[in-house]
């Protein structure tokens, strides 16, 4: 069988609905797709190609098909830019938490500071850490006692990193800081007992 060489050729027909409307519309749908898979697994990043797929999708609807190559040639620039802006925006506004984004083990959470959102027991409560990462919200369970809702507390054991056990900061006074806040109580009446003297 032999196939005409004219059959193969691409004519200009249809090549115009490639360069308008259906690449715009397809580039468009890709990027609206690419937002809505980082809305199902936030942290890998494809909000950034997403929206400049949308952009790039948006301008094209304003390109006319009389540019012909160039038309794929200025997609390709304005994906690429608005890429790197959107890419530098996300950074910028530290939507993954930044430097704290993960913690990097379990044993990093002891010794950190944070705040009672949901009253804390020995059986149940949150904390929302001061540098919890992404997710700074963890399950915690008093040492002893009940700890209030606004309460500031510090983490004493990890507890492999998934439910924490937590003790109030005043809680955590040593015979040391005893000692140090009895001088201080103390000081005053010294100061009046020097001024008489």
């Amino acid at each position: 069988m032999v196939v005409p060489l004219v059959s193969l050729s691409l004519a200009p027909a249809q090549v115009d609905p490639l360069f308008s409307m259906s690449l715009s519309l397809l580039l468009f749908l890709a990027g609206a797709g690419l937002v809505v898979a980082e809305a199902l697994a936030p942290g890998t990043h494809f909000f950034v190609l997403g929206i400049a797929l949308l952009t790039a999708g948006l301008v094209g609807l304003f390109i006319p098909a009389s540019l012909g190559i160039f038309a794929p040639i200025i997609l390709a620039v304005v994906v690429l830019a608005t890429t790197a802006a959107t890419l530098w925006g996300y950074r910028q506004l530290d939507f993954a938490g930044g430097d704290r984004g993960q913690t990097l083990s379990s044993s990093s959470l002891q010794g950190q500071f944070g705040t009672v959102t949901e009253r804390v027991t020995k059986s149940a409560g949150e904390v929302k850490l001061e540098d919890g990462g992404f997710n700074p919200y963890y399950q915690a369970r008093s040492v002893d006692g009940v700890i209030e809702v606004g309460t500031e507390v510090m983490v004493v054991d990890p507890g492999g990193g998934n439910v924490i056990t937590v003790e109030a900061v005043n809680a955590t006074d040593d015979d040391i800081d005893r000692a140090l806040e009895r001088d201080r109580a103390s000081e005053p009446e010294r100061d009046t007992e020097s001024e008489r003297a």
